[in-house]
């Protein structure tokens, strides 16, 4: 079965973005680097150190269809119509598509829940991942058991305030031992979820 992971930049001190929503200090990392990594956006181009390129281009491969919610989706303005990574982006919403969407651009607006929305990316992904972004909806899957993984990319930083990846979760939530990958001005910390306790 597919695998569902949920994948942010995060603060030592737990934020995702911060006050104002502004990810600046926790995405530095998408631009420390020489080695250019190209997405499916063409006005997108992460140059990053070579571990943090080796990680973008492995997700750019492996990823098939991703969820949001729409808080995420309207401040990044719908990524410019076309999400970097180039696969269907599934918006979990009680409200329409943006007239300005473009008809034919991979955005599904999903309006019967978080379950809904992951079912439906499970079968637009096939057999690659299943990425989730957003603090509200990676805390809707942990609590509905939907999760498989959590990517953290820790930024060495501390924001104070600002908005918390795991504000709202059913604890305890059991991970096993992350494996760990260096990059620069981030570690990369990947959890799988246990679901034996």
């Amino acid at each position: 079965m597919t695998k569902v992971i949920a994948d942010m930049s995060m603060s030592i001190d737990g934020f995702i973005a911060d006050a104002a929503d502004g990810v600046d200090e926790l995405f530095e990392w998408y631009g420390n680097g020489d080695v250019e990594t190209a997405t499916a956006h063409p006005n997108i181009t992460f140059p990053t150190s070579v571990p943090s390129a080796d990680r973008l281009r492995q997700a750019l491969n492996d990823v098939g269809a991703l969820v949001v919610g729409r808080r995420l989706f309207d401040l990044t303005n719908g990524w410019g119509g076309r999400h970097p990574m180039g696969v269907p982006v599934f918006v979990v919403t009680h409200r329409a598509a943006p007239d300005w969407l473009a008809p034919d651009a991979p955005f599904v607006f999903v309006h019967d829940g978080v379950e809904a929305a992951v079912a439906a990316a499970r079968q637009a992904a096939g057999d690659r991942l299943v990425g989730v972004a957003s603090a509200s909806i990676t805390q809707q899957c942990l609590r509905l058991g939907l999760l498989d993984e959590l990517h953290v990319n820790l930024v060495p930083v501390l924001l104070g305030t600002g908005v918390r990846w795991f504000e709202k979760v059913p604890g305890p939530v059991w991970a096993h031992d992350p494996q760990i990958l260096e990059g620069t001005r981030v570690t990369r910390l990947v959890f799988p979820l246990d679901r034996s306790r």
